[in-house]
C-alpha cells in the first residue's frame, strides 16, 4: 500500500466540494485490493456507507452489471448492484455510497489464504473507508457469495463489533459461519437498537448441476443459514411466514431477518437472490420503504435504471 495513500483518497473524495456531481472512482490498498466508490450527488442529510464484498469469480464491472448483448459475458447480468444502488437512492433520505471491494484472486477467501495479516488488513480496510468518507452515519457491510468471507475476516479481526457498523447483510455468503461468532452478533444487536442483520439463503443441500450435488449437506449457506439461525432461537422470538417457496423468519424486534428460497425443483438460485431485488431488500429491510415499488425474489425494480 502506498505510503501516501490516506492522502490520495482524501483528495479523492474530497476534491469536488460537496460531491456536487455522482461518480464512481477506483484506487487501490495492499497491491491486490482494488476499491471503487460509487458516490452519489450528494445532499446536506447522513450518509450511509456500504461495503460490498465481492463475490467469488466476479468483476468489480460485472457486479455493477450493464444492458448485455448476446456477445457479453454472462457475469454482467446477475447482480445489477449498480441500478439496485440506484434505485435505492430513490427510495432513501440518506446519501448511499457504495464500495465495491475486489482483489486480484477474485476470491476474498483465497485473498485470506494468501495474507497472513488478513485481519488487521481488513480491519483497516474498512476503518480508513469510515475515516475518509464525510458525514457518515453507519456503515454496511454486505457481500455476495465468497464476499461473506470478508465479513467474517471483519468479525474475527474486531473484539467487538463497533457501533459504526449498524447492519450486516449475508446475501447467500455464510458458508463461514459457526456457532463461535453467535457471541459477538448477539452482544452487538443487545447493544445496538438499530444494529440489524439480514441472511438471505436458498437450499442449495439439494441443488444440483449437470446431476450433481452443488454442496454437501452441511457444506452450503442452507445449512449454515439455519445453523444461525437455531442459535438466535435460543434467545429470542421469531415470526415465521411463508408465501409459495420463500420462508420468512424475522425476530420480534425486526433486528434479525432470514429469508429463505426452498428448492423442490433442485436448481441454483444462488444469483437470482441477489438479482431479483435481494441487495434492495437487505438495505430497505425494516425502514418505512420496506418492499415499497419492490418485491423480493419478483421482478427487477430496477431495469430502467440498468445502464
Amino acid at each position: 500500500m502506498s505510503p501516501n495513500f490516506n492522502v490520495a483518497l482524501t483528495l479523492l473524495l474530497l476534491a469536488k466540494p460537496g460531491f456536487s456531481q455522482p461518480r464512481v472512482d477506483s484506487f487501490r490498498m495492499y497491491n491486490d485490493v482494488k476499491i471503487t466508490l460509487d458516490i452519489p450527488q450528494y445532499k446536506n442529510k447522513h450518509t450511509i456507507l456500504l461495503l460490498f464484498a465481492l463475490p467469488n469469480g466476479n468483476t468489480t464491472e460485472q457486479t455493477m452489471g450493464k444492458k448485455t448483448t448476446p456477445a457479453d459475458d454472462w457475469h454482467f447480468d446477475i447482480q445489477h448492484i449498480k441500478a439496485q444502488t440506484a434505485f435505492l437512492r430513490t427510495q432513501m433520505s440518506e446519501n448511499l455510497v457504495v464500495a465495491y471491494l475486489e482483489n486480484d484472486y477474485k476470491s476474498w477467501p483465497l485473498w485470506k489464504q494468501k495474507h497472513p495479516g488478513d485481519r488487521e488488513e481488513i480491519t483497516h480496510i474498512v476503518d480508513t473507508l469510515h475515516k475518509e468518507v464525510p458525514s457518515k452515519k453507519a456503515v454496511y457491510l454486505s457481500g455476495h457469495s465468497g464476499g461473506g468471507s470478508f465479513i467474517f475476516g471483519y468479525l474475527d479481526a474486531v473484539p467487538a463489533i463497533p457501533n459504526l457498523i449498524k447492519r450486516i447483510t449475508f446475501l447467500d455468503s455464510d458458508y463461514g459461519y459457526d456457532t463461535s461468532y453467535y457471541s459477538k452478533l448477539k452482544t452487538w444487536l443487545k447493544k445496538d437498537k438499530q444494529a440489524t442483520l439480514t441472511v438471505f439463503a436458498y437450499n442449495d443441500s439439494v441443488a444440483l448441476y449437470n446431476g450433481k450435488p452443488v454442496v454437501s449437506e452441511k457444506g452450503g449457506t442452507w445449512y449454515r443459514s439455519h445453523l444461525m439461525l437455531r442459535n438466535f432461537e435460543e434467545d429470542i422470538a421469531f415470526d415465521k411466514t411463508r408465501d409459495d417457496t420463500l420462508i420468512f423468519y424475522r425476530s420480534k424486534n425486526n433486528q434479525v431477518a432470514f429469508f429463505f428460497k426452498t428448492n423442490p425443483e433442485r436448481k441454483i438460485f444462488h444469483t437470482q437472490q441477489v438479482e431479483l431485488n435481494g441487495f434492495i431488500h437487505s438495505v430497505l429491510y425494516r425502514t418505512k420503504k420496506e418492499s415499497e415499488g419492490y418485491e423480493y425474489f419478483g421482478q427487477r425494480a430496477y431495469s430502467n435504471l440498468i445502464e
